[in-house]
């Protein structure tokens, strides 16, 4: 049996979205892709896009901001505050030490001067499954003492370059979470399944461009081809004084983009890999540990099921191996098998790695079609997607607004008891997946009636293709919206020591105008 079984878990839970959305059928009549492919196909609606002034840092430090002013919290209570992001803002400084002095500014003259001095923070970065690393690691740190008090909070911006097979989803966002001791919403205890191999499904590299290739681009441009950019470099002095972009000491310029290099359909395949393996993981350590027994199936055991959704209806497309694999081991499979005439392919049949994979999909494919598996959907998988296609990829903060959208519906159709348990299928590109479980608690429906999300995605401002893409070039200067009552990025260093150093305030409309 597991050892220290804390009563420990997530109690409250805020989300910050931008203020502005496109409207996904903006981005298809532009791009001229049937609408219904990306609505009904993936279940997209409209994608979250930051303003001139919203980053990760002051998304994560509004939805903090939020968590801390419903539940009364003073600064100096909060232990920690763990930021899962692969949208950091520094190779160095992490975005958690914006955030915290973002928080500061507005919590002094309350609390005191300082008032977060003495809270430990970090970022962590494991693509999409950092926010997942940062619960999992406050969790084992609320065992040492039940009068500590985290928050977990993730942010990102899902950027993809303009015109690529990502773009459409796109999405923006924080979720920030309260964890502690006897919490009113969720309990979690291990185990957690883990599963991880080394893939380049997705990254984000450090892009190498030689001086030479940059100049000759810009002497390109100039239509000057005359000029040998090799030439011009050795013009340079060979002072270690640096004045100048092409004056740096280094041969080559790196270059850090917000997009990703990815390879969607590989993507799908590390997913559904790692999520397999980590079940399996979980699923052993579970039965070892005596919290369930070998023919047991999380089909019953859970009664929601929650995925990272890198577009909403991914959860429902990336399942069904692991419904195959449960019903063989409760012995229903065969039922399905004569039902539908479904034949597992076998690799050994086919002359070629591609026949089998393609034979293997269409096999996944017809069991997505049964009457069973459109049921499990809609039963335990699918009140996660509405929120997901009206926001769009939220990276770490996927799987946690996954589970607010799923419990805000619940709360509506009081339909979640006390007591049932929660699935969660966590995935990180590079890549890892972790499987863990979480008990509903009795106030859980409570704490989700001040989530207010459907309030948020109504006060939102719809934006046109062309400010969409201005914003997204990065070719405006003013915000399309003052901020009002919120953080926001007020100014970057330009020089000397303050280089790149990111200036916050807390807003208003009348400040900002």
């Amino acid at each position: 049996m597991s050892k220290n079984l804390a009563n420990i878990g997530i109690d409250d839970m805020s989300l910050y979205i931008p203020k502005l959305y496109l409207p996904i059928s903006t981005l298809a009549a532009e791009r001229k892709i049937e609408y219904d492919k990306l609505n009904k196909g993936l279940g997209l609606t409209n994608m979250a896009i930051p303003d001139v002034h919203e980053d990760a840092a002051t998304m994560a430090a509004n939805a903090i901001a939020e968590l801390i002013d419903k539940n009364n919290l003073n600064p100096s209570t909060i232990g920690r505050i763990y930021l899962g992001t692969e949208s950091g803002l520094d190779g160095a400084k992490p975005t958690a030490t914006y955030v915290t002095n973002m928080l500061n500014q507005k919590y002094a003259l309350i609390y005191g001067h300082n008032c977060f001095l003495n809270c430990d923070v970090v970022d962590l970065t494991f693509a999409c499954v950092g926010g997942v690393d940062a619960l999992h690691n406050t969790l084992d740190w609320l065992r040492g003492d039940e009068q500590r008090i985290g928050i977990v909070v993730c942010s990102d911006f899902a950027k993809y370059e303009l015109a690529s097979t990502g773009e459409y989803t796109q999405g923006a966002g924080a979720v920030a979470m309260l964890v502690k001791h006897q919490p009113r919403l969720l309990r979690i205890d291990e185990p957690f399944g883990v599963a991880m191999n080394s893939e380049h499904d997705f990254y984000k590299p450090l892009r190498t461009f030689s001086k030479t290739q940059i100049i000759a681009e810009v002497l390109q441009l100039a239509g000057i081809d005359h000029i040998d950019s090799q030439q011009l470099l050795e013009k340079l002095t060979d002072s270690l004084e640096v004045k100048g972009f092409i004056d740096d000491n280094d041969e080559t310029i790196n270059l850090h983009k917000e997009t990703p290099i990815f390879d969607g359909p590989f993507s799908n395949l590390t997913y559904q890999n790692r999520i397999r393996e980590a079940y399996a993981h979980f699923r052993q350590k579970a039965i070892d540990q005596s919290i369930m027994h070998e023919q047991e199936t999380v089909l019953d055991r859970w009664e929601r099921l929650i995925f990272h959704l890198p577009y909403a209806f991914h959860g429902k497309r990336i399942f069904m191996e692991i419904f195959v694999q449960e019903l063989q081991r409760s012995g229903k499979w065969s039922n399905l098998t004569a039902k539908y005439d479904l034949q597992i392919p076998l690799e050994t049949h086919f002359d070629n790695q591609k026949s089998y994979d393609k034979a293997y999909a269409n096999f996944l494919k017809g069991v997505s079609q049964t009457e069973e598996y459109r049921h499990l959907v809609k039963e335990k998988i699918a009140k996660a997607q509405y929120y997901s296609g009206e926001i769009g990829n939220m990276y770490a903060a996927s799987i946690f607004l996954a589970l607010m959208g799923t419990l805000e519906a619940d709360s509506i159709n009081n339909s979640l008891v006390e007591g049932k348990k929660i699935g969660f299928f966590g995935y990180g590109s590079g890549s890892k997946s972790k499987v863990f479980e979480a008990t509903i608690q009795s106030e859980w429906a409570s704490v989700v009636g001040k989530f207010n999300i459907a309030k948020k995605l109504a006060e939102r401002t719809p934006l046109n293709y062309d400010t969409y893409e201005k914003l997204h070039r990065k070719q405006l200067k003013d915000s399309i919206l003052s901020p009002n009552d919120e953080f926001a990025l007020a100014a970057i260093g330009q020089e000397g020591v303050t280089l790149g150093a990111r200036y916050y305030t807390y807003a208003t409309s009348k400040v900002m105008a």
